[in-house]
């Protein structure tokens, strides 16, 4: 019989889907559940039917899963910030390594992909290093900030976060006060109307340092100086007060430009034995232990000598460029963004780092165009994954190894298996890595070895470029 949106069902809870919700069975029908666990067996609401799958909320809970806990954050079941709070945190890990072995087979078409265990490093709360909040008047005049109810654009407000670095949590509280004495109009998306849309605040985990950014509509702010002179005195780590313009109607957050207001228009944080420079727009990973955790297998798996050349494409401020480039012989960066470039330069003049460089432009475009044949090339690329130009670059100059770092399993699995095709590469490791505990994201790192039959073509083309 063919289910109507409204109707109630009972299923029990057999899996976890990529984007976290529970996944159970009526009769045909796949069911997609949020806020569930494999064990649970529950009612629910049908609350939209295709014909071979529906998505579904709890109704009643009638049998909880032995995996299921009482979250942290009392608003969890409503904020969209965490997908896995009531989930004990051994079950997320086992959750993540199924999901990157499952992936990979389906979309890599990989038997026995060789996945390590998850890694993870200190407490799976309080970790994030920056958090940016949209802004949004109440029905009854008040500043909120917090994060976008599930599947809607309903703020759920917050005074404090439990994922967020716990030091961050005075400011998300005062700042809206101030901002609400101030009478500073808050945006309207809908409208395109009003100054201020998000509040971002970031911290050096191992410094301390703070900062504080308004994301704004123009620049016309008034008492914006005198308030930032106040917050750096109210907030002893707080070194910086920013302005972010965006005038676009878009989703999203930051625009092209910043101006510092107050202090200094970064935060110094040390990484891997090095100091960075960090703005309040620069990409820098979420979970700063399990960043640099990471970092450390990838140099223990290299086991670079010292006699390597090292391409890192999609370099960012060379978070990974740097520490690696004291292992090897000369390290080159390719990076899109010129503000990155800047601070990547900067980055290896202030750590005395002296044999790498960085290039300006798309990784498509540069890859193919360099004259020597990298040993070691890491890729780190936004979530849509390589440009097929980049694939095919690597397969033609054939670099010995390959470490591809990536946020979205799915669109590694699909490089991953053009890399491998034809037993050009051989794929040795994948460490996949929680850079975001409580949520259905994964990090994962995959390791690729040169075939040994095209090692001789590589010998070859190296000679050929050689004597060009």
């Amino acid at each position: 019989m063919t289910k109507q949106q409204g109707e109630l069902i009972e299923t029990t809870i057999t899996d976890l889907s990529n984007t976290g919700d529970g996944v159970g069975r009526f009769e045909e029908l796949v069911v997609f559940v949020p806020d569930t666990v494999p064990g649970d067996r529950a009612v629910v609401r049908l609350i939209q039917v295709k014909p071979n799958y529906a998505h579904g909320k709890i109704d009643q809970i009638l049998q909880p899963s032995p995996h299921r806990v009482r979250p942290s954050c009392i608003v969890a079941d409503k904020c969209g910030g965490c997908q896995w709070q009531h989930i004990n945190y051994e079950y997320q890990l086992a959750a993540k390594h199924n999901q990157v072995i499952q992936t990979l087979q389906r979309i890599g078409c990989f038997v026995n992909p060789p996945v390590d265990p998850v890694l993870t490093t200190a407490a799976p709360l309080g970790y994030r290093n920056k958090a940016t909040y949209p802004l949004r008047i109440s029905a009854t005049g008040q500043v909120q900030a917090g994060y976008y109810q599930k599947a809607s654009h309903q703020l759920v407000n917050l005074n404090q976060c439990p994922v967020q670095d716990p030091r961050l949590n005075p400011l998300l509280a005062e700042v809206k006060q101030d901002i609400q004495q101030h009478r500073w109009q808050i945006y309207d998306e809908r409208k395109h109307q009003g100054q201020i849309r998000h509040l971002s605040l970031r911290i050096g985990r191992c410094t301390g340092e703070i900062l504080l950014t308004l994301i704004v509509k123009d620049w016309n702010l008034p008492g914006i100086e005198e308030q930032a002179q106040q917050w750096l005195k109210r907030y002893p780590q707080l070194v910086g007060v920013s302005l972010n313009r965006n005038s676009d109607r878009t989703n999203t957050i930051f625009g092209d430009q910043t101006r510092c207001i107050a202090g200094v228009p970064y935060l110094r944080e040390k990484f891997a034995d090095l100091e960075f420079q960090v703005r309040p727009d620069t990409f820098f990973q979420v979970y700063t232990e399990t960043a640099e955790a990471l970092l450390q297998i990838i140099k223990s798996e290299l086991n670079l000598q010292g006699n390597e050349l090292l391409v890192d494409a999609y370099c960012g401020i060379g978070t990974l460029t740097l520490p690696l480039a004291k292992q090897v012989r000369q390290a080159t960066g390719l990076e899109l963004q010129p503000e990155a470039v800047q601070q990547a330069i900067f980055n290896a003049q202030h750590n005395r780092i002296n044999n790498v460089t960085f290039q300006l432009g798309a990784v498509e475009n540069l890859l193919p165009k360099m004259e020597t044949i990298p040993d070691v090339v890491l890729l780190d690329p936004p979530r849509k994954g390589c440009d097929g130009a980049v694939i095919d670059s690597l397969l033609l100059s054939k670099p010995s190894r390959i470490v591809y770092v990536s946020c979205k399993v799915a669109t590694l699995a699909r490089d991953l298996k053009l890399l491998c095709q034809d037993g050009q590469y051989t794929l040795t490791r994948i460490q996949p890595a929680d850079f975001f505990p409580q949520t259905a994201h994964v990090e994962a790192a995959a390791f690729l070895v040169l075939s040994h039959l095209d090692r001789s073509t590589q010998s070859l083309i190296k000679t050929q470029i050689s004597n060009s």
